[in-house]
């Protein structure tokens, strides 16, 4: 596989080997050494599966106190994905890395434990897979503001499909102030 460096610590791009012919592709999505030779090294503890169509945005989702840390892929369709830094003490705070993720380029990205993650759908529809760290506990949940002026993500979506939840997420400022 090949790892691509993100200017956020800890956030890679992978390209797993794929294996082609006439009848199709093979590919791991995951093993557990090859992982772990490039910094992957927490266990995972749940698996999800969404699919979504065009112009859904989820997210900028984190937990509080239990992060997670994420193993994203697209099995279907495409869709824009972010990881946002947003812990105050990181001289990278506010900033997002973005990266198409597809079916046709087999790229995953690893968002370590801390970050906020979302993505939106390019496709029809997508089908988006995590692999994450920690539980999800519904209590726990907190997340960043999609459109936050501050961070300036360029969401190739003009006017998104987004739950009413996610529409009332927090600024960067204020996550900088510590009111998640």
């Amino acid at each position: 596989m090949n790892v691509l460096a993100t200017p956020l610590p800890g956030v890679m791009i992978i390209e797993p080997k794929v294996f082609g012919d006439h009848r199709g592709f093979f590919k791991e999505t995951f093993q557990i050494e090859r992982y772990r030779e490039v910094g992957i090294e927490l266990p995972f503890v749940q698996d999800n599966h969404s699919r979504s169509p065009r112009g859904v945005l989820r997210g900028l989702h984190l937990q509080k106190s239990r992060p997670q840390g994420k193993l994203v892929s697209c099995s279907a369709g495409s869709v824009y994905d972010v990881a946002v830094d947003v812990d105050p003490a990181s001289n990278t705070f506010g900033q997002y890395v973005g990266v198409e993720l597809s079916a046709e380029n087999h790229r995953q990205l690893w968002i370590p434990p801390g970050y906020a993650h979302g993505f939106c759908v390019l496709s029809e529809f997508a089908d988006f897979q995590y692999k994450c760290t920690d539980l999800y506990v519904p209590e726990d949940e907190g997340g960043l503001i999609w459109n936050d002026p501050e961070v300036g993500i360029p969401w190739p979506v003009e006017s998104p499909t987004l739950s009413d939840k996610d529409l009332a997420l927090p600024s960067l400022a204020a996550l900088r102030s510590g009111s998640l």
